[in-house]
């Protein structure tokens, strides 16, 4: 990047330029002579333009030794930067439930897991400096990405979930387990599970609440969110006569998910629209901050010989020509 030092002494340009104002319209060279006509005629404008040479010379002098006092500099930014360190496990429920079309984005009607799908992309990039992982549960639950700081790797994985990836039933306790597993031995100050569910756990081997205190022990805080309304809500299916929509009751488990977030020293969330499910995510966001310590450094290269250098050269060069090629009579 560049830069100037001192930019304000540019300001000196001003009297520069009224200067040569001055001495191009109103101080020219002159003397009387009775035949001007005739010497004029011998003359001709070259005679004018060559006047003009020193104080050409003189002018791009001035200009350059005023750039050199501004200090012109290349420059360079090194930053180093110290975190404190907060690891996230996202465990987000694909189930089939998540295709109930009761969340809005742009006033569009979509399924919950589009909706979760923004809302999560969001978060992420506002966590610049944690490491964050990711767990995708349904009948079953795996690892889709393992802590790591690589957002864009992240972001495109979270753009290509689907319902159904993991099966249609909800493994909660598996969720937890497998999030565990991920990040117990990893050493950061602060570790966390967000778990994002619609439903109820109604399959896997390890239960939600014998899940939640295997993960106390070991120091990590799970926020459980619960996703969806009370009451039957939108699905389109498809049929002999086309695709059309039905209405029916998800089975949301909120006693189990408050559980779990109070044996954790967590906390839990019900978001029923994708404005409440952004608000969550934000109050996580805030009250999970990561200390930071950034220090600068700042590498700078001086640009003035370039400009210094070839001023000199010049008044030396106006200073010959004054006095071996453009000769005035005083």
């Amino acid at each position: 990047m560049f830069r100037f030092a001192y930019p304000y002494l540019m300001l000196a340009f001003i009297p520069l330029i009224l200067w040569i104002i001055i001495r191009v319209r109103y101080q020219r060279s002159a003397m009387t002579f009775s035949g001007t006509s005739w010497l004029k005629e011998s003359i001709g404008t070259r005679g004018e333009l060559t006047d003009k040479i020193p104080l050409i010379l003189r002018s791009i002098c001035i200009a350059l030794l005023i750039i050199a006092v501004c200090r012109p500099q290349l420059y360079s930014v090194l930053r180093e930067v110290k975190s404190s360190g907060v690891d996230i496990i996202l465990c987000l429920d694909t189930s089939g439930s998540m295709q109930a079309i009761d969340f809005k984005l742009d006033d569009k009607p979509v399924d919950r897991l589009t909706a979760v799908k923004k809302v999560v992309t969001d978060f992420i990039k506002k966590r610049e400096h944690d490491r964050i992982g990711l767990v995708v549960f349904g009948k079953y639950a795996f690892t889709q990405s393992p802590l790591t700081m690589d957002k864009g790797l992240l972001l495109g994985l979270i753009n290509r979930l689907e319902i159904g990836m993991a099966g249609d039933n909800t493994a909660i306790g598996s969720a937890l387990a497998v999030a565990g597993k991920r990040i117990k031995d990893i050493p950061a100050h602060t570790k966390l599970v967000i778990l994002l569910t619609d439903g109820r756990n109604n399959f896997g081997d390890v239960g939600p609440l014998e899940a939640a205190e295997a993960l106390n022990t070991l120091g990590i805080k799970i926020y459980t969110i619960g996703v969806g309304s009370h009451g039957p809500v939108p699905f389109k299916v498809r049929g002999f006569l086309g695709e059309r929509t039905i209405y029916q009751r998800v089975d949301l488990d909120e006693s189990i998910l408050k559980q779990v977030a109070e044996i954790s020293k967590g906390k839990y969330f019900l978001a029923s629209n994708s404005e409440r499910l952004a608000e969550i995510y934000d109050l996580i966001d805030q009250a999970e901050k990561t200390d930071i310590l950034v220090k600068e450094f700042f590498n700078f290269e001086e640009l003035y010989p370039y400009f210094l250098i070839p001023s000199l050269i010049l008044l030396f060069l106006e200073i010959f020509s004054k006095s071996f090629l453009i000769r005035s009579i005083p």
